[in-house]
């Protein structure tokens, strides 16, 4: 599907998309936990139908609703062996690796797409220290696992993020006796921050010490209940980045005292000198004088392109540093970003770890969404204040994350075709 947007002023008010990051995490749990949990305001995109897909598989019962999804699990079927289709979702291939460890004896995960190409070597590296064995394709999908979680004292890397450290905090608490986890090199901390104010609302507790070691406590049980996910600052920070651009937006249903990371584009959007105002759950961005601006980007690596977007429109050199964690998304993410901004006549450096964006004289033309959700929102971003109206192809990638994301454009006022 191709794309085309026309540069304009906007102005208008929306309502951010739920959490997909939140829904599977709640899916997961409410697949732990013993009798009903109803998930309201969850978010359909394509990662969020994998794990229920997932869930289903690993023996819950799951009715899904226009505004809630409602989890039921009993007495779980015996299975030999299941296989669980994670889509193209990172979150759930890595969050449901441990979690089906605890629960079935043998699983296969598969995925497709971009998935299949990112490497899984934090699963087959830390698992057999919990019992399982795990088996790979040359460090890659599809993902073997035999043997059921067992309690253990584990060190375990976390450099490559902090998917795979979800999956084993949410698995060991419902194990017969306590476990250790000791991480090192642990990146997108606020990611793991969502995770434990999750677990503590379905009654799970961990002791975090500074993000280094987490005990957990066996025979835990999950409280089911009602949970209502959050909006998404993922989904949140392009809206505003667009009213920074171009003109003026509000974008309600965001919390902004959540831990989600992304919640950092405030701070960006201010140092780069946007007009925000923060009232209750919305935020209000407006144009301001856009100068360059320099940010660490390590611990929320998804705020990547809307930064890039915005770096575009400041005038000077912006530095965004954390470029070494975009090599293994849905893109290289990092090239994408540079072949979309360099077509629209943006200069882009990337040295190490760190993007240096020119601002500059944006110019239409045509560019690939490089079949990353991500990159196909932020062209569409960018392209609000260039001199000529932009095509994107692949655009249909935004259903990965924001099915709605199109939509969502037209009600501030994008003319798009």
């Amino acid at each position: 599907m191709n794309v085309t947007i026309h540069p304009g002023n906007i102005h208008g008010a929306v309502i951010a998309p739920p959490s997909k990051s939140l829904t599977q995490r709640a899916i997961a749990a409410g697949v732990l936990a013993a009798g009903s949990t109803v998930i309201r305001n969850p978010s359909f995109c394509d990662d969020s139908r994998a794990a229920i897909g997932i869930a289903r598989v690993l023996g819950a019962d799951i009715s899904t609703y226009p505004d809630h999804i409602a989890v039921s699990t009993g007495v779980r079927p015996v299975y030999s062996s299941v296989t669980l289709d994670c889509g193209e979702s990172g979150l759930a291939l890595r969050m449901f690796s441990p979690v089906s460890a605890a629960l079935v004896s043998h699983a296969t995960l598969t995925g497709k797409g971009s998935l299949a190409d990112r490497p899984v070597t934090m699963i087959s590296d830390a698992l057999p220290q919990f019992g399982v064995q795990v088996e790979t394709s040359d460090g890659h999908l599809p993902v073997k696992i035999t043997g059921r979680l067992y309690p253990a004292k584990a060190v375990i890397d976390g450099s490559s993020g902090s998917q795979f450290l979800t999956g084993l905090l949410m698995a060991l608490p419902v194990l017969d006796s306590d476990s250790e986890i000791a991480v090192t090199s642990l990146k997108s901390k606020p990611y793991i921050s969502l995770t434990l104010n999750l677990l503590e609302e379905f009654g799970i507790s961990i002791i975090n010490e500074g993000f280094s070691l987490f005990r957990i406590r066996g025979r835990q049980l999950y409280r089911p209940h009602e949970y209502s996910v959050g909006g998404d600052w993922s989904s949140a920070a392009l809206l505003l980045v667009s009213g920074a651009i171009a003109g003026e937006v509000t974008v309600s249903n965001i919390d902004c005292q959540s831990a989600q990371a992304d919640r950092a584009i405030l701070d960006a959007l201010r140092l780069a000198g946007a007009h925000v105002r923060e009232k209750g759950f919305s935020v209000n961005a407006a144009k301001g004088n856009l100068m360059a601006f320099k940010f660490d980007a390590t611990d929320c690596p998804d705020l990547f392109p809307p930064l890039a977007a915005l770096a575009a429109y400041c005038k000077g050199t912006s530095t965004i540093r954390g470029a070494r964690r975009l090599a293994t998304k849905e893109s290289d993410r990092s090239k994408a970003i540079a072949d979309v901004l360099t077509a629209m006549n943006i200069k882009v450096v990337i040295c190490d770890d760190e993007m240096a964006i020119e601002g500059g004289e944006v110019k239409g033309g045509c560019v690939s969404s490089h079949n990353d959700h991500r990159i196909a929102m932020m062209a569409s971003i960018a392209a609000l204040g260039s001199r000529e109206e932009v095509t994107i192809t692949g655009a249909e990638a935004v259903n990965k994350s924001y099915p709605e994301f199109f939509d969502t454009l037209k009600q501030i006022g994008v003319y798009l075709d």
